[in-house]
């Protein structure tokens, strides 16, 4: 009985949290083709993040538009359209001209999907994820807010690398479109008079299911049916004759590997220690300070979310210690007084707004985790200001390799500090959101927010203020749901903007300002 007494509470746990946040559930962005801002025709010149150069994936010159083998491809391309189905005319509709951001989509979908703690088994104890045996139990992943960073990070960069060659290889060879080949066909989406050979649908397509493969094992065959479709629709379209389709498919399996190899070899499989070593961090942590974090869940987990994150491979940070925060108040500080007072005060007297604030920001189980809101606020964005696949890819790479590198330095304060939460410290203290189970300085929301924003502001200033704003609302939100001290979020904000420059400063010299 007691054991399913403990399995029990924690089901009720999770569906509570999931109520508590269904409002962050992935929603596919209602866009059409659209005529894009620019098409950036220098794009095949600018710096890519993995490649060191475009032409290291190489591609056969297309054959002319005079030639008989295109002129069959042609034909075959107005066979195809001849005789449309609703289904494909809907899958024409929903990918669009800039199926970079429906990858993006795809990508939270999985991530909510598989955003679950992990249940306790019969005797209490707990099994972890195994990337060996994802089947499970439990299945594998757990999509929390370090590995959902880390997959829209590898994923972006491997769409933004693949269309820098892309781009290069379009106005290399200059060949036009299928419609202004043969004027008989006419596109279901808006010319913007962009070269298509190599077709940067068709990059984006195997890129992105490449890495989701990777990172979603267990849905392997649904992305290869979203890739398909996705690869057929461009046909559908008239946008792609079936070489066009081809060498994209290249460049995006070969650029899609190069990202895979440094995931492989990030130190991403060493961030889930055993006991021994997440109880010699607790220890070292308090010898440094004399204070210890302690996991007040029932059943508790022998260890803390991803202790060793921190030693995963950054992208533009040299070295953790750069951006590491300051220490946290003394536990006899006045200053950790004076906070324990105004969360009292604030849990005593909580307004309506500051409950709704909480829950907004909350992105917790279930959901796309807050480096997932912040690329829905990006999608929204791009869409708004028309921008192209390949300045989509740049902004979402940037904007996921800017939080995946915060939320790594983030996670080097939490368990460097290994300080206490309020619940810990604050006898009967009552929270609005669920407690996680790592330490408290620095509030990861408030770290990956502001890295999020301050790379939105960056790509487009003119909203600076707006996002700026939001990230300082997402790190509060936390101070509501009495979970984080007002320090963690008003650190975690100061750190996130650090680490974030190091991103911009390289998007500065892309050449593609």
């Amino acid at each position: 009985m007691k054991k399913n007494n403990i399995i029990l509470s924690f089901i009720i746990a999770c569906l509570f949290i999931l109520q508590a946040c269904e409002e962050d559930l992935p929603t596919m962005a209602n866009y059409k083709d659209y005529s894009f801002a620019s098409v950036d025709s220098d794009a095949g010149s600018w710096t890519p993040v993995l490649l060191s150069s475009p032409d290291n994936i190489v591609i056969a010159d297309p054959q002319p538009t005079s030639s008989a083998a295109y002129q069959t491809e042609l034909e075959a391309l107005k066979q195809v359209r001849s005789s449309l189905s609703e289904s494909q005319k809907k899958a024409i509709a929903y990918w669009t001209n800039n199926p970079t951001l429906r990858w993006n989509e795809i990508a939270l979908e999985l991530i909510a999907k598989y955003n679950l703690i992990p249940g306790p088994n019969e005797d209490g104890s707990y099994t972890l994820p195994n990337p060996n045996n994802p089947d499970g139990p439990p299945p594998f992943p757990f999509a929390h807010p370090p590995y959902a960073v880390r997959a829209l990070a590898y994923m972006s960069v491997a769409q933004y690398d693949g269309l820098i060659a892309a781009w290069h290889y379009k106005y290399q060879f200059n060949r036009a479109e299928p419609s202004e080949v043969d004027p008989s066909i006419s596109p279901d989406y808006i010319s913007n008079n962009i070269p298509s050979y190599p077709s940067d649908g068709a990059v984006v397509a195997q890129a992105s299911k490449e890495v989701l493969k990777a990172m979603f094992p267990l849905e392997a065959d649904y992305l290869e049916e979203m890739a398909n479709q996705h690869l057929n629709s461009l046909m559908w379209a008239g946008v792609n004759v079936q070489s066009d389709l081809d060498a994209g498919k290249i460049i995006g399996q070969e650029v899609a590997s190069i990202a895979l190899s440094r995931a492989a070899n990030d130190n991403m499989s060493k961030a889930q220690p055993n006991k021994a070593v997440s109880d010699s961090i607790k220890a070292s942590a308090y010898d440094r300070f004399g204070w210890q974090w302690e996991n007040l869940e029932s059943p508790v987990r022998p260890v803390g979310l991803t202790p060793l994150y921190s030693q995963v491979d950054m992208w533009y940070v040299p070295t953790l210690e750069e951006v590491r925060p300051i220490a946290p108040p003394g536990m006899d500080s006045p200053e950790l007084a004076a906070d324990i007072k105004k969360l009292v005060d604030i849990a005593d007297n909580v307004t309506e707004e500051q409950r709704a604030i909480a829950n907004y920001w909350q992105d917790g189980l279930g959901t796309y985790t807050p480096p997932g809101h912040w690329n829905k606020i990006a999608i929204d964005h791009l869409i708004a200001y028309g921008q192209n696949p390949i300045r989509s890819a740049r902004t979402l790479a940037y904007l996921n390799i800017a939080m995946m590198d915060a939320g790594i330095s983030c996670w080097d304060a939490k368990y460097y500090y290994h300080y206490p939460r309020p619940i810990q410290l604050i006898p009967n203290f009552k929270t609005i959101a669920g407690t996680p189970n790592f330490p408290s300085y620095t509030s990861g929301h408030s770290v990956f927010s502001a890295a999020g924003a301050e790379v939105l502001s960056y790509v487009f200033p003119q909203d600076a203020q707006k996002f700026r704003e939001w990230a300082l609302e997402a790190a509060v939100s936390r101070v509501y749901g009495g979970i984080h001290w007002t320090f963690d979020a008003e650190v975690g904000t100061t750190q996130g903007i650090q680490v974030a420059s190091y991103t911009i400063q390289a998007a500065q010299n892309d050449g593609a300002n």
